[in-house]
């Protein structure tokens, strides 16, 4: 965005430049007052605003810096990305490069020194001072943008954000009635006949970030073949390993080997686009941080269990994508694919067992699990929700011991039992 608007500001002053060139008499008679500037005042005021464009976005830069550093040592490193994927910090920047590239365009075309063939393009210059205010307000807008960005909850409701962004382009909601996924995907295998699975080596190291599921599908039609995911994305795969196999009856060739590789995407970190659970995984992250010692604080971490909740509950409704992928009745892709458990366990797990002793962490958990188990009437989800609870229900016998706070937790734990058993009331029912 920097560099577009760069490349905008050059093309603007250069209108300005030849439209100046051809009527700038004319606005001169006018308005003399807005005009009226003399090669000299123009230097100097040009000249002036491209040095103070210089000095206000070397500061931009040494707060977004200051951000980065507060936010990696006081959050996680993980969230970095998104502080420098944010749009108002690249126009912020981009601002402030092209009014001092606009300047120095409009500077050098400036001649003469009140002689006979000076040359002031006036209409360019007022611009520059239009938009060097326009600057300012910008300036102030930042810093207000910074000031918020770094705040807890602002960089925990980013990443659920984009968290949930990914989970309703990947799962479709579910119907009504309860699908049995397990009964409609987790067919047997038909007999191979006497193809072998062959492995086909991963081209680079990395993590997997996304994966064309239409060119596997497609890559599998073709071959007459299976093929098996062996990592599923946000999976580490070292080069040279198994990347997929193929069941075919003779090895692949080369370039049935280059499609496969070139059918995923594998970089030096994970996103969230494909992959919500590592969206689950900052904000876990930002909650072991704010409990361990060292930091030592609640609140934050009570916030991403409330975020973590928003989003497994957004999931509680939502049908996750088949293990096993079928062509007609051909079976083509057996993919490695998250689940609803496996999420739930990645959300809570780690924070459970940090909690410890913090009453307003365990009974923030319990809250979770009522609205999450509200939500669904699915018996693998509600039995998976039921886990959860009884650990928590563990935890607590182990390491409570004020009456007060063990009569609290209990009670909560009755509460969410109950609404548990309702929801599988409710799945019998139907």
């Amino acid at each position: 965005m920097p560099s577009l608007m760069v490349a905008g500001s050059i093309v603007f002053a250069v209108v300005l430049i030849e439209a100046d060139s051809v009527a700038s008499d004319r606005w001169l008679s006018q308005w003399p007052l807005l005009f009226g500037v003399g090669a000299e005042g123009a230097r100097q005021m040009l000249s002036t605003l491209a040095g103070a464009m210089m000095t206000v976005m070397g500061i931009t830069f040494s707060m977004t810096l200051l951000a980065l550093v507060m936010a990696s040592s006081q959050y996680t490193s993980r969230i970095l990305r998104n502080f420098m994927r944010s749009r108002i910090t690249q126009f912020t920047l981009g601002v402030f490069a092209s009014i001092f590239t606009y300047c120095l365009i409009v500077l050098r075309t400036i001649r003469g020194n009140g002689v006979v063939d000076e040359f002031v393009p006036s209409l360019a210059v007022f611009f520059a001072f239009v938009i060097s205010l326009g600057g300012i307000g910008i300036l102030i807008y930042f810093i207000h943008h910074i000031a918020l960005s770094i705040q807890a909850s602002s960089i925990i409701a980013s990443v659920a954000e984009e968290t949930n962004a990914s989970i309703d382009r990947l799962f479709q909601k579910e119907p009504d009635q309860e699908l049995d996924e397990d009964e409609n995907w987790n067919q047997e295998l038909d007999s191979l006949d006497e193809r072998e699975w062959y492995p086909v080596p991963a081209a680079e190291s990395g993590y997997i970030q996304s994966v064309n599921n239409a060119a596997l599908m497609n890559l599998a039609r073709d071959s007459k073949s299976i093929v098996r995911m062996e990592h599923g994305i946000g999976a580490f795969v070292v080069q040279d390993t198994a990347l997929v196999s193929l069941a075919l009856t003779y090895p692949p060739d080369q370039k049935t080997i280059d499609a496969l590789n070139d059918a995923f995407s594998i970089g030096r970190y994970r996103t969230v686009d494909q992959d919500p659970a590592f969206g689950i995984r900052q904000i876990v992250d930002m909650a072991i941080k704010a409990l361990s010692p060292g930091v030592n604080d609640t609140s934050t971490a009570v916030i991403c269990v409330d975020y973590l909740t928003s989003i497994l509950t957004r999931l509680a409704g939502r049908q996750f994508p088949p293990l096993y992928r079928f062509e007609g009745e051909t079976l083509r892709v057996i993919a490695i694919v998250p689940n609803f458990e496996g999420l739930l366990a990645e959300a809570f797990d780690q924070i459970r067992s940090n909690a410890g002793v913090n009453v307003a962490i365990l009974a923030r958990m319990l809250g979770a699990l009522d609205t999450i188990g509200s939500m669904t009437i699915k018996g693998s989800r509600i039995l998976a929700l039921d886990e959860q609870l009884q650990r928590i229900a563990e935890l607590t016998d182990r390491t409570i011991e004020a009456r007060h706070d063990r009569m609290r937790l209990e009670k909560r734990l009755s509460e969410v039992r109950e609404t548990l058993k309702t929801q599988s009331m409710l799945r019998i029912g139907q």
